[in-house]
């Protein structure tokens, strides 16, 4: 059986900001909603999102809950337009995020810019329109 990505779980220090973070701030539809535990919807044909406390990620994968700074990941929303990306770069720094690149000219050709949300995981926002 070939892998698939069913749920993209994401180690936050505090459900409830992130909760507001994607919900509120990047709209996606909340499907579960546990104390320390939310799983979103994040549209058609994406897999979903899955927010629960740090420490209980690094406990159920059985790792040190330590560590920081770059981790080798970064999720890619690719949209149909420049102001789609513009707009969706907007709505994450309103709701909280950080814009870690301004969105810009690609040197394929393309338009991107990246963010990372509260607990620092990063989100590549591009179109090659």
């Amino acid at each position: 059986m070939p892998l698939q990505v069913s749920v993209i779980m994401l180690g936050v220090r505090d459900v409830d900001r992130a909760r507001r973070f994607y919900v509120e701030g990047m709209g996606c539809e909340v499907d579960q909603d546990f104390p320390g535990f939310v799983r979103c919807r994040l549209g058609d044909g994406s897999s979903m999102l899955a927010l629960y406390e740090w420490e209980a990620v690094a406990q159920d994968a059985g790792v040190p809950a330590e560590g920081t700074g770059f981790r080798g990941v970064s999720y890619h929303f690719i949209t149909e337009s420049r102001d789609e990306v513009d707009g969706v770069m907007r709505a994450a720094e309103a709701a909280g995020g950080t814009v870690v690149a301004a969105a810009a000219a690609a040197d394929w050709g393309g338009y991107s810019g990246c963010f990372s949300d509260p607990d620092g995981h990063l989100w590549k926002v591009t179109t090659a329109a």
